[in-house]
């Protein structure tokens, strides 16, 4: 059973970089599509950024670990589908250039295993509505007025300057929201893959695993410092990766913005994650800042932002969680036929 948990924290941080490396967009779209970094240099901040922002806090981390399913009821195959569901994911959409949220994957993946092993009673519903389902409707609808209103304030701010002025200002402030947004980002999605770890630990230990070095063991539902470190540091590294295709989509094909706009977009996006962040909500950061882009772009007017293509965005963030969860639980399945 030891071997099995090495490979389920393995996976977990192999799912930490490759959501680093698929969510990089989140925080460095808007300031590589309007030339105020190269991608490079972006995603080398972000990722700085990714890591500070992912040892702020573990509030996420502990209501993955402790609110979706109590951990005498699954086992580590079950944690090993889970991350299978939203890795198979996440590529997927990756390959495509769809920025889809990684947390959704994560917990679509999580609902569909845990579903899979133990019967529908074994994953707790309530906690799916109250944590995820509320917050997926409600965040993207806050993030997009909020990027409105903080547009529409920034046009008055600088209505008496020279528009080369005004460029020149929003692109140093744009400087500062990218690193804020990346911050924020890796304040919610790297505690997703440390929750996924803590319970993967708890149920290691529920099992009657061998004894763990004092270090290694979650104290009364807390997240071992290893556990925060260790996924600080994939998530800062697949963001150092990048993802040129989504950074395309998010930066261009919903709307071209200007610098001005990248800043009130990403001070939008950031400020709704770090509050759900504080709140131990596990957000979709992808939802947040994209919906934030096509505030700054509504705020010009409605003709403005590309309504197809994020329709498309739309139908893929949908998908996401029914996606996993199908993914995973026929992963699971597949494990207990295997392991018979």
């Amino acid at each position: 059973m030891l071997t099995l948990l090495i490979v389920v924290i393995v996976v977990t941080l192999i799912f930490d970089f490759i959501n680093g490396f698929h969510d990089a967009a989140n925080a460095i779209a808007t300031v590589v599509s309007t030339g105020v970094l190269p991608v490079r240099t972006a995603v080398f901040l972000a990722g700085i950024a990714n890591f500070v922002g992912a040892i702020m806090g573990t509030a996420v981390a502990k209501t993955i670990a402790n609110d979706f399913t109590d951990p005498t009821l699954v086992t580590l195959q079950v944690i090993l589908a889970t991350l299978i569901g939203a890795i198979v994911w996440n590529l997927i959409t990756w390959w495509y250039g769809i920025p889809s949220s990684s947390s959704h994957a994560l917990i679509g993946g999580l609902c569909g295993a845990v579903v899979a092993h133990g019967g529908v009673d074994a994953f707790k519903w309530d906690k799916l509505v109250d944590k995820v389902l509320k917050p997926l409707v409600i965040s993207p609808v806050f993030g997009f007025l909020l990027a409105i209103i903080v547009m529409i304030s920034l046009l008055w701010i600088f209505r008496k300057m020279r528009p080369a002025a005004v460029n020149s200002t929003s692109r140093s402030l744009q400087l500062v929201s990218a690193m804020v947004m990346a911050t924020a980002h890796g304040s919610n999605d790297a505690q997703k893959s440390m929750g996924i770890m803590t319970l993967a630990l708890l149920i290691y230990l529920n099992a009657g695993g061998v004894d763990l070095p004092h270090w290694a063991i979650p104290a009364k539902g807390e997240v071992p410092t290893w556990v925060v470190i260790s996924c600080a540091l994939a998530i800062a590294l697949g963001t150092m990766g990048g993802g040129k295709k989504i950074i395309k989509t998010m930066g261009t094909k919903i709307i071209r913005i200007s610098p001005l706009q990248g800043f009130a977009a990403e001070m939008s996006g950031a400020a709704t994650i770090f509050a759900a962040s504080h709140y131990g909500i596990p957000l979709s950061t992808t939802h947040c800042i994209n919906s934030s882009i096509m505030g700054v772009g509504a705020s010009r007017r409605v003709s403005a932002v590309r309504w197809g293509v994020a329709g498309n965005m739309v139908v893929a963030w949908v998908l996401t969680i029914p996606a996993t969860a199908t993914i995973a639980a026929l992963t699971q399945w597949a494990l207990d036929r295997f392991s018979r």
